[in-house]
């Protein structure tokens, strides 16, 4: 993931344009696993190992990945324990939380029309 640095002000972060910083973080924060971790997070703190076992099918590597972006934009926050071994621990911060809410309702929506989208994936593919 390449940042560019943006100077202008928050209304000139249109998503349609190319080299909009909006663009570049929704990029960046709607995928797959981001909203897999955001949501398995919740309410709660978890350790890294509690997190992979929450969130089925993710790597080692992609869910380091997918932390370190979304503590870089302040989405999540990472706390050290000092002790032998470290403790570390990932929490959602109150942006975090606002973009769960979202993720919730996506989520809601998946469940509410997966029938429907089942039966139009057939159509279309036969």
């Amino acid at each position: 993931m390449v940042t560019k640095q943006y100077t202008g002000s928050a209304d000139e972060a249109d998503l349609r344009r190319a080299d909009s910083l909006a663009r570049e973080i929704f990029s960046d924060v709607a995928n797959k696993w981001a909203f897999l971790i955001i949501e398995a997070l919740g309410e709660r703190t978890l350790r890294f190992s509690e997190l992979r076992n929450e969130v089925e099918g993710i790597s080692h590597k992609m869910l380091t990945q997918n932390l370190r972006m979304l503590e870089r934009y302040g989405l999540v926050e990472r706390t050290v324990h000092p002790t032998v071994p470290p403790r570390v621990e990932y929490t959602l911060t109150e942006p975090g939380q606002a973009l769960r809410a979202t993720v919730d309702g996506m989520c809601g929506w998946t469940h509410q029309y997966l029938g429907h989208i089942e039966q139009a994936r057939r159509r279309f593919d036969s």
